[in-house]
């Protein structure tokens, strides 16, 4: 016996098929895995931060940034200064990227790198409706 007949005879295709689905089955994890990777290498380049059974954590990253004061330079403040500027002309409180597009349309200064640098230092706070709005308290301690 030959061919298609010897195949269907000693079960054959029920082997092909198992045979296709533990190829495809293995082919799904391992592209899974690949695209997850970079999670893994995110943890094990931070193992240092990552705390198993912190209960808390949200507060101490809180005090941290709290603790460490953002150096700006007569530069950075001129551009903060500016950003203020623009942040008036808008409704209080305002959308990020209407800010961010009037600074790119006046032409500051490297716009996204001085924006963030507001935000790190908590000049520019988010509130509960996803918008934002300027701290004048903190603006003039860290720009005095």
């Amino acid at each position: 016996m030959y061919g298609l007949d010897a195949i269907a005879q000693n079960n054959g295709w029920a082997i092909s098929v198992v045979g296709i689905s533990i190829v495809f089955t293995g082919l799904v994890c391992l592209s899974i895995a690949i695209n997850q990777i970079h999670k893994f290498l995110d943890l094990w380049e931070n193992r240092k931060n990552f705390q198993l059974f912190s209960k808390d954590t949200s507060s101490q990253t809180d005090e941290e940034s709290e603790a460490l004061p953002i150096a700006f330079d007569m530069g950075r403040k001129e551009v903060a200064r500016q950003f203020k500027l623009l942040a008036g002309t808008l409704n209080q409180p305002f959308s990020l990227a209407r800010l961010m597009s009037l600074a790119e349309v006046s032409g500051l200064n490297r716009p996204h790198d001085n924006l963030y640098r507001l935000l790190q230092a908590k000049i520019i706070v988010l509130d509960d409706n996803g918008y934002f709005s300027w701290d004048m308290d903190r603006f003039n301690a860290l720009i005095s």
